[in-house]
């Protein structure tokens, strides 16, 4: 482990300190500011050559500083010789964009991997992409980690009785029948229409919720609108409690104020990207990735099986 060496963007410095306390390495020592003219600078404050580096970066809001500072570091250390460089993105944003939908649209998911592998890195993990089909926009090898197991877990220690999972959309039922395994619960699906990116509208639902609690589970939460509107449909249909869990907690807009509103019971997320205190309360359970992370880290350091992780 003396040649694994761990750097950060600002993006989530506290998820970095943990991920390297796993590890029991100091994290690398790096100068991050900005010019006058709001342009990154960055300096690397310590040999790199010929170290095994990781670049821990959500690409979370300001989103595209973000993406820039991860390019940049990520340019010095490939200047400074580094020998294997691994940029750890907890949040892949742009994942929404992985596909046209519209004519003369862009392919953003596709752009992003491009730029982080032209800008030298050899290696990408990640925690549960949108679309798993960004996998195959790099060509390069990519460490694709999922949260379930973390929040199956937690949800296993509060003992519910008569869960349902629920798919708030058909594009997320793989994801919540691999959930309903995990704790031997039945399954819902909701079917739903996308008036607008941050209006949707509930259709119909299959499945029985009545006396149940009902866990809504998505990769992650950005206005809420989803989350919001299939739980007013599950409370509708007869279900006693309404729980969700999300990978990604992006918490925009009003979403934050509408779940310290208690309008669920319960919403549990990971700190892949990093929630001020502000938008903490009572009803957010924020759990750590960085014991999953810091343990993938030192399996790809020495060359050990990650996928021996979910098995």
């Amino acid at each position: 482990m003396d040649t694994l060496q761990v750097f950060s963007g600002t993006s989530n410095p506290d998820l970095a300190s943990e991920i390297c306390a796993y590890l029991q390495i100091p994290l690398g020592k790096a100068q991050i500011t900005r010019f006058p003219n709001d342009e990154v600078k960055i300096r690397i404050e310590q040999n790199v050559a010929p170290f095994d580096v990781f670049v821990i970066q959500s690409l979370s809001a300001p989103v595209d500083h973000h993406i820039m500072q991860m390019l940049i570091m990520i340019d010095a250390l490939r200047r400074g010789s580094a020998e294997r460089i691994t940029a750890v993105i907890p949040y892949f944003a742009y994942a929404k964009q992985e596909k046209k939908t519209a004519p003369r649209e862009p392919i953003s998911a596709k752009l992003v991997a491009n730029l982080l592998t032209v800008a030298g890195a050899d290696r990408i993990l990640t925690v549960d992409l949108h679309s798993p089909a960004i996998e195959g926009f790099f060509d390069i090898p990519v460490d694709h980690l999922r949260a379930a197991p973390i929040l199956a877990d937690h949800l296993r220690t509060l003992h519910i009785e008569h869960p349902v999972v629920v798919s708030p959309d058909s594009g997320g039922v793989a994801r919540a029948t691999d959930f309903r395994y995990r704790l031997g619960a039945a399954i819902a699906i909701i079917a739903k229409n996308r008036l607008r990116p941050d209006s949707v509208e509930m259709i119909d639902m299959v499945g029985d919720v009545r006396n149940c609690t009902a866990i809504i589970v998505d990769d992650m939460i950005s206005t809420g609108g989803t989350l919001f509107e299939a739980a007013d449909m599950l409370k509708s249909r007869g279900a006693e409690k309404v729980f969700a869990v999300a990978s990604h907690a992006i918490l925009a807009n009003q979403a934050a104020p509408s779940i310290a509103s208690g309008r669920l019971n319960g919403v549990v997320v990971t700190n892949t990207i990093a929630i001020p205190p502000e938008k903490h309360s009572p009803y957010l359970t924020v759990l750590s990735v960085a014991p999953l992370i810091g343990e993938t880290i030192r399996r790809i350091h020495l060359n050990l099986s990650v996928s021996a992780l979910f098995t």
